[in-house]
């Protein structure tokens, strides 16, 4: 019998469908959208272009043609998403670049468009810590109390030389400041985290997660560094070949850090999802489904689960 109480299949860690199928009582889908947002670390408010890893798309590789309006990109994926699951429920995500990085009165115009749309329980927004403004955090205390809203906040590493090579140009007070400010609006917070940044160790990698741990946060997704074509970090791989974490090396990093992280907190993403063409390194992360079943795997061999080393700590005090 699984031990971990946010389950019910062979998942040892609190995943996003779990989740979602106990709050909404159904199916639950995001709906990946690109709205055309730029990103203040791209046109020179605060830096030149973008975090090292970040493609053209800025993360919108699996979201809307951004060359159609955005109720247009959110019924494409919706009708083909209806074939398989007809009564399934939608959260538009806003995902590609820095969403809130406009004036609010353009966010609710985009917001509010897909708010109107059949099925839509709530929105999902992917930004910075750096570019939510104080009109905007007013907005979205108040979007928050007419439907399901979570804010995905990057993060990526809380080594401050490692945000320095990446380029993030935000410190890490920038984003503490925000987690509290969000939630003192009630609003959930869901943050990014990159393993396998160049020259972290798996301390520094679990030094993020208890961090993070003892936030006021609601959900964490962890990527593995993708390594994509035509961007400084391919160029920077090219010149310095800096280590690249194995499969292996990477399965066991995550499991450390769903070890110490708790067990409410969801994880909404476990594994990058890069785009084939696109990926230089490490090609063993097209085969998503393999990791998921390896983690899966190797939490049961070791008899681990998500919050394990919380408890562990919290039964000796």
């Amino acid at each position: 019998m699984n031990k971990f109480k946010y389950s019910n299949s062979n998942k040892r860690y609190h995943t996003l469908n779990y989740y979602y199928k106990n709050k909404f009582h159904g199916k639950v889908f995001k709906v990946s959208l690109n709205a055309g947002f730029s990103c203040p670390n791209i046109d020179g408010t605060i830096g030149y272009g973008g975090c090292i890893y970040c493609s053209k798309s800025g993360s919108g590789e699996f979201g809307g043609n951004i060359n159609d309006n955005i109720e247009t990109q959110f019924n494409d994926i919706k009708n083909k998403m209806l074939k398989k699951w007809p009564k399934a429920k939608y959260i538009g995500y806003f995902q590609a670049r820095t969403n809130t990085y406009a004036p609010v009165n353009k966010l609710k115009e985009l917001y509010e468009k897909i708010l109107k749309q059949e099925g839509v329980i709530g929105l999902s927004i992917a930004t910075r810590p750096d570019a939510i403004s104080q009109e905007c955090l007013d907005y979205l205390e108040e979007l928050n109390k007419k439907t399901y809203l979570t804010i995905e906040l990057g993060l990526q590493s809380i080594k401050e030389e490692t945000n320095k090579l990446i380029n993030r140009c935000h410190s890490l007070e920038c984003f503490e400041n925000m987690v509290k400010e969000l939630r003192k609006r009630k609003v959930n917070v869901v943050v990014h985290i990159i393993n396998g940044l160049p020259y972290e160790t798996k301390e520094d990698m679990l030094n993020t997660v208890k961090y993070l741990n003892n936030l006021d946060i609601q959900g964490i997704k962890i990527h593995m560094l993708s390594i994509l074509k035509n961007t400084p970090l391919d160029k920077l791989y090219k010149e310095k070949n800096f280590h690249v974490l194995t499969k292996e090396e990477y399965i066991d990093i995550v499991i450390n850090q769903l070890e110490l992280l708790r067990e409410e907190i969801v994880i909404h993403r476990i594994t990058g999802d890069p785009d084939p063409k696109e990926l230089v390194a490490p090609t063993w992360l097209i085969k998503k489904f393999c990791i998921l079943n390896d983690i899966d795997k190797e939490m049961v061999r070791r008899d681990t689960y998500q919050g394990i080393k919380v408890n562990a700590l919290s039964n000796n005090n």
